[in-house]
């Protein structure tokens, strides 16, 4: 049985550590993108550091519908925050590709977190600070993150939770239900997470945690998936060199 309060305060004692021994004086810098994760992470970081060391990143590309559920929690929990438009950078590396290489969709769909994880680490280094990772077990699990965007960072709060329980530390801490409950979504294809994975958090964070999924399509499909994304949760393979 998953005990949220428990887990909560394991999670903000873990981050305390992390930031006394990797950067006393640093800054948690946390991408803002008005979903649960990020919202949930910032409000994690304010309890282990106080507000005045969290600084929220909002990166939308261009217009962004749904900006307000960035400035909510930003306002929520009284922390400093940037708005950084990457749009101009995004459009900036498309229109010099050499036209006879043709971008992918899927290229397209990957520059953009990719450009906002290299502005976290501009702002962090311009404020003394340590990059927040706001990926979780569920969505690592089947490989559903940028590899270089969101997939990185330098301490991963939520990485071993799935969306599930992410969900009911959100509800314990306070959160505004409007965040926790937003149709997860990454902002950038127009589909929600579900639509693009095909199957629901629900069943995957139980065939997770229980081993548990009564549709063979959908235990076949999320098996595929972590099978061939696994490559994201290791480290660059290299040549091991021996000195003779």
């Amino acid at each position: 049985m998953f005990d949220a309060n428990k887990t909560k305060n394991e999670v903000v004692a873990w981050i305390r550590k992390f930031f006394e021994e990797n950067g006393p004086t640093c800054n948690a810098i946390v991408g803002i993108s008005g979903g649960k994760d990020s919202s949930i992470v910032a409000a994690l970081c304010v309890d282990a550091l106080g507000k005045d060391r969290v600084i929220g990143v909002l990166m939308p590309n261009g217009v962004q519908s749904d900006i307000h559920y960035a400035e909510m929690i930003v306002n929520h929990l009284g922390i400093k925050s940037y708005v950084v438009n990457i749009a101009d950078a995004v459009n900036g590396v498309i229109s010099n590709i050499p036209a006879e290489l043709e971008l992918t969709s899927q290229t397209l769909i990957n520059l953009p977190p990719r450009i906002r994880m290299s502005t976290l680490y501009a702002v962090s280094q311009s404020c003394n600070g340590r990059v927040a990772n706001t990926c979780n077990l569920s969505e690592d699990w089947v490989g559903y993150s940028t590899r270089y965007g969101d997939s990185v960072g330098d301490f991963s709060p939520l990485s071993q939770l799935t969306v599930t329980e992410i969900k009911e530390i959100g509800r314990l801490i306070g959160l505004p239900a409007e965040l926790i409950d937003k149709v997860p979504s990454d902002g950038l294809c127009g589909k929600t997470d579900e639509d693009n994975l095909g199957f629901t958090y629900a069943a995957l964070d139980r065939y997770i945690r229980e081993g548990v999924c009564e549709d063979q399509e959908v235990k076949n499909r999320i098996d595929t998936l972590h099978e061939k994304n696994l490559f994201k949760l290791q480290l660059m393979p290299c040549y091991q060199y021996e000195a003779r």
